[in-house]
C-alpha cells in the first residue's frame, strides 16, 4: 500500500490517500516514459531550417564559358552546386518533426511519471486553498511553509485564480492545469506540486 500524505497550506499533514501496489507501487517504467518525452519534444522542435536548390537560387543564367576547346569540364550555370554561392544538394527543408504514440502509452507514461516522483519523494500533495493573494510575499510564504525547492512544476486546479498573478515572478516556478500536463512537463521539473483537486483530475486522465 502506497501512502500519500496530504497537506495544509501551513505545511501541517492534513489526510493522506492509500493507493495499492498496481497503481504506484510497483518500479517505474522507463521505457515508457522515454517514449513519451521523445515525442513531445520532437513536437517542440521548429524545423524551419531552409536551403536553395537549383531553382531557388539566383543568377548563372548564361552558360559561364564555351563547351568545348577551353581544357576544363564542361558547366552550364556559375549556380550549380560544385560553385562557391551554387545551389546546396540535399539541403534541409522545412518540414514537421512530431509524430505521435498510442493514447494507451500517453496515460501510461503520465502515471509513470507521477509514480518516479512519489519513488524520489519529490512530490508535495496539498489540500486547496481558495485565499485571495495580493502580493507575491503572501505565496512565497506558503510554498516556504511547505518546503518547495527547486524547479517546481505546480497544478493548482481548484485554488483561486489570483494565484496565477502572484506566482508570476518567482523564480523556477511554473504552473499548468491539469488537463494539458504531460509526462514531459513533469520530468522536466524536480518537484511536483499538485493540490488535491488536481490530482484527482489526473487520476482520470489515467483511468480512462
Amino acid at each position: 500500500m502506497v501512502m500519500m500524505p496530504v497537506l495544509d497550506k501551513n505545511g501541517k499533514k492534513k489526510n493522506q490517500l492509500e493507493f495499492s501496489d498496481e497503481v504506484f507501487g510497483k518500479a517505474v517504467n522507463q521505457d515508457v516514459i522515454h517514449q513519451a518525452v521523445v515525442m513531445y519534444r520532437a513536437s517542440l522542435r521548429q524545423g524551419t531550417v531552409a536551403t536553395k536548390d537549383f531553382s531557388l537560387v539566383h543568377g548563372g543564367g548564361k552558360k559561364p564559358y564555351r563547351q568545348k576547346g577551353t581544357g576544363r569540364a564542361r558547366q552550364g550555370s556559375i549556380r550549380a552546386p560544385q560553385f562557391v554561392g551554387g545551389a546546396t544538394v540535399f539541403g534541409p527543408q522545412p518540414r514537421d518533426f512530431g509524430y505521435s504514440v498510442p493514447k494507451k502509452i500517453r496515460r501510461a507514461a503520465l502515471r509513470e511519471s507521477i509514480n518516479a516522483k512519489i519513488k524520489a519523494e519529490q512530490i508535495i500533495l496539498v489540500d486547496d486553498f481558495k485565499d485571495k493573494f495580493t502580493k507575491t510575499k503572501e505565496f512565497s510564504g506558503i510554498l516556504k511553509a511547505l518546503q518547495v525547492q527547486g524547479k517546481t512544476l505546480a497544478l493548482l486546479d481548484g485554488c483561486d485564480e489570483s494565484v496565477k498573478l502572484v506566482s508570476r515572478n518567482i523564480p523556477r516556478f511554473e504552473i499548468l492545469r491539469a488537463e494539458d500536463v504531460t509526462a514531459y512537463d513533469i520530468m522536466r521539473n524536480k518537484t511536483l506540486l499538485m493540490t488535491k483537486t488536481a490530482f484527482d483530475k489526473v487520476m482520470d486522465r489515467i483511468n480512462k
